[in-house]
């Protein structure tokens, strides 16, 4: 019994040290299953969702759903503490029984001697007599104030990268409306040129790049919610793929080039995010169409911007396989973060086909009526 205690408590302390190693300290994705945190977000982030559905939508829905981020990296770094105070007094319990003249104390009392040891306090209560079990405490005692030490200076870190993927957003919700739509976003940039297009899908193209590298190393990060409302960092990589997806069937070649480039920057984040949360593609697909009528609404808005612009025949093929592509990722990790995606067109701009300025001061005097 003593070993199988000693076995159980190593077992577990390592697999905490090694979660919080990889969590924490590598910067580079971890692509093993067998993972406790990815059990924990799993566990935790369907017992939330259950929770969710009995609320009515809304805001007080929206508003609970986005208390999960912050909250399951608090229950996660209690689980690590809990797990390796746990592992450490089974280790100690067990010695008692290798070790004679060792003492005899029970195991909840271990264990909370062993929660004395780890967080540093002091007590003194019960005092080891034996060599080993006194390096034991050492050793628990640096790997407490070590692992303190690693959460508080993690958490800044963590939010460093929310607010660089947030920090976008206050730009987007400016341009493409909110709710936010590639009609309203291509409306925006109809008085402009196709050049300065291209420069603003070229920092699209960067704000990619770095989320890809958020998402691998960071991928609870997927589960923080925006704190605008009514945009997310899901929606606003849907609508622009859709900016792109346009730009690429009907442009030519020349004008292509940088909408190519962000598109398979951000379908990469669809990619990395699938994949870091174990995300399987929606199928069918059934959200968001784009019929003819929305695109023919689109049409003289695009071609505001590139009079080259076709909506032929082999143009509108080249869309439905463009979103082919990552239409079923983008739903299989809307429908898992619950997170709801955007259309083509805003339904009430699409009525009286007002697309550009009349769009824009249709969204700012509904939003601010004062």
């Amino acid at each position: 019994m003593t070993l199988i205690a000693i076995l159980v408590g190593v077992v577990l302390a390592l697999a905490t040290l090694i979660d919080a190693f990889e969590v924490v300290l590598l910067p580079r994705p971890v692509r093993r299953r067998l993972r406790l945190n990815r059990y924990f977000f799993k566990c935790t982030w369907a017992a939330w969702v259950w929770c969710a559905d009995l609320w009515p939508s809304g805001r007080r829905r929206e508003d609970f759903i986005g208390v999960f981020g912050p909250l399951s990296m608090v229950m996660l770094f209690a689980l690590w503490a809990a797990s390796l105070i746990v592992g450490f007094g089974l280790m100690q319990w067990g010695l008692q029984g290798l070790v004679p003249d060792s003492g005899s104390v029970g195991l909840v009392d271990q264990i909370i001697v062993s929660g004395d040891a780890f967080f540093t306090l002091g007590y003194g209560d019960n005092v080891p007599h034996h060599s080993l079990a006194r390096l034991l405490v050492i050793v628990e005692a640096g790997t407490g104030f070590g692992f303190i030490a690693l959460t508080i200076g993690y958490l800044p870190v963590l939010y460093q990268h929310f607010t660089r993927r947030d920090l976008q957003l206050i730009e987007f919700s400016a341009r493409a409306g909110t709710p936010p739509t590639a009609a309203a976003l291509l409306g925006w940039h109809m008085h402009g040129t196709s050049a300065a297009l291209e420069r603003w899908l070229r920092d699209w193209e960067i704000w990619a790049s770095d989320l890809v590298e958020s998402q691998a190393v960071y991928p609870m990060l997927a589960f923080y919610r925006s704190q605008h409302e009514g945009h997310s960092w899901l929606g606003s990589l849907a609508v622009v793929l859709d900016v792109c997806t346009l730009l690429i069937a009907g442009a030519d070649d020349m004008r292509r080039l940088q909408a190519t480039a962000t598109f398979c920057a951000l379908r990469r984040v669809l990619d990395e995010a699938s994949e870091s949360l174990r995300v399987a593609p929606a199928r069918p697909v059934s959200t968001r169409l784009l019929d003819p009528e929305a695109l023919r609404l689109l049409t003289p808005t695009i071609r505001r911007i590139l009079p080259d612009w076709r909506d032929d025949e082999p143009a509108l093929e080249a869309i439905r396989r463009l979103r082919r592509t990552y239409e079923p990722r983008l739903e299989g990790l809307a429908a898992y973060l619950l997170l709801q995606l955007p259309e083509w067109i805003n339904p009430e701009v699409a009525a009286g086909e007002r697309f550009g300025r009349d769009a824009v001061v249709q969204e700012l005097t509904d939003h601010h009526p004062d």
